[in-house]
């Protein structure tokens, strides 16, 4: 099943810097925004340097010490460098790179694989399981529900589940997940989304790799949208390369930072067309221990659970009560997705008589989105998770920090 594994080499800093020659300056702008929270950082290592990943090292400078830093690299159609900035003050951030062979770090991200699902961890706790292998309703429950390829559940840093399925009032809700509702193909309208009405589906088709490291976990994987057709035959109308990433938390930090990204194109000659329609796209069922009296939901544009379903929003806060604890995540909508500022579905109070928490940034909720062959369309999300109460300040750093990612400026040594 797993047709290609990609561990990406772990490294970390424990190098001779007596020996190190600098290869590069990388000098780091931090804003506002980037202050209060570790901020992934980025650059193209094909541009600095071709020498190979076991040669290279890391250090951030400050007032003259040199302190290493993990780093992980991306081997795609060129390399990219990963790091992790921690908090600090606005302004500069320096970092050198050198040549100089690197040690492994022991604590890096981890993706295994077991029992049907894969499984994000680092420093020992549970971060993520997604769940590739079908999966069937309870016993007695229409198996139309059946369903692959969802993340359930994601944790917070504490370890409590912040998703559900198999809700019995909704049994095609499945943690967090990404059906489409209303769809024009090949002259029928099928639905992904509501299992029992026997249109369509979505399921786990193939895992095309892991990467584990100390800087990001992360997967990818690709979901067909399945059309059931009237006369009895399955046709694929759309192929959806899914890519979820984690990036490391420190021991003490309290939240940790989720991307994922949606890729969709057209499987066929024929186009898809997503139809406008009140729900669909990513939705997050939460956890059942939320309800009216114990949770929050806010936006970027200040509305609350009482007026936020149908408006327009950058980001949404949904937390609450978690036992004796709080947390939540914050969901991030990138500025380049369709329909941006994203419409969203949020359930209302009283939901099922407790006020049951769900919530969906639903870009078709207002007009439709063609999708033609040939093309590829992009969504792109963040969660920020974690534990604790989150405000709205914090909640539009984060969003700035995703929306405008810090600027790296090279200084090549030679």
């Amino acid at each position: 099943m797993l047709k290609n594994t990609l561990v990406t080499a772990v490294l970390f800093l424990t190098v001779s810097i007596v020996s190190a020659q600098k290869i590069a300056s990388l000098t780091v702008t931090l804003t506002n925004s980037s202050v209060s929270s570790s901020v992934p950082a980025s650059v193209s290592l094909d541009k600095i340097t071709l020498l190979p990943d076991s040669m290279i090292s890391l250090f951030e400078i400050t007032d003259g010490d040199r302190r290493p830093v993990a780093y992980q690299i991306d081997n795609g159609q060129e390399r990219t460098m990963y790091w992790l900035i921690s908090p600090g003050k606005k302004g500069q951030r320096v970092f050198e790179l050198v040549e100089a062979k690197p040690q492994l770090a022991d604590d890096a991200v981890e993706v295994q694989d077991e029992d049907g699902a894969l499984l994000i961890k680092s420093a020992g706790n549970n971060l993520l399981r997604y769940v590739y292998k079908t999966r069937y309703p309870p016993e007695g429950v229409d198996t139309a529900f059946k369903r692959s390829g969802f993340i359930h559940p994601f944790w917070t840093p504490k370890g409590q589940e912040l998703t559900r399925i198999d809700p019995p009032d909704h049994y095609h809700h499945y943690g967090l997940w990404n059906p489409w509702t209303k769809v024009l193909f090949e002259g029928d309208v099928v639905d992904f989304w509501n299992l029992k009405d026997r249109k369509g589906t979505v399921r786990f088709a193939n895992l095309v790799s892991t990467n584990q490291g100390a800087v990001y976990g992360d997967y990818q994987t690709v979901h067909e949208h399945i059309a059931f057709k009237k006369d009895g035959k399955e046709k694929v109308a759309l192929n959806e390369l899914q890519t979820v990433r984690i990036y490391k938390p420190d021991a003490e930090q309290d939240y940790y930072v989720m991307d994922i990204t949606i890729q969709m194109n057209c499987a066929s000659a024929s186009p898809v067309i997503l139809q406008e329609y009140r729900y669909g796209g990513l939705g997050w069922r939460a956890t059942e221990a939320w309800n009216d009296d114990n949770s929050e939901i806010l936006t970027s544009e200040g509305k609350t659970r009482k007026d936020a379903d149908g408006s327009k929003a950058r980001w949404v806060i949904v937390q609450g009560e978690l036992g004796s604890d709080y947390g939540g995540a914050v969901m991030m909508s990138y500025p380049t997705n369709y329909n941006y500022p994203e419409p969203l579905r949020i359930w209302p109070e009283g939901i099922n008589g407790r006020g049951d928490v769900y919530a969906n940034f639903s870009p078709t909720k207002d007009k439709d989105w063609p999708l033609y062959p040939g093309s590829n369309y992009v969504l792109k999300y963040r969660f920020l998770v974690y534990n604790g109460k989150m405000d709205k300040q914090h909640a539009e750093s984060a969003w700035q920090q995703y929306a405008h990612p810090p600027k790296v400026t090279i200084h090549l040594a030679n």
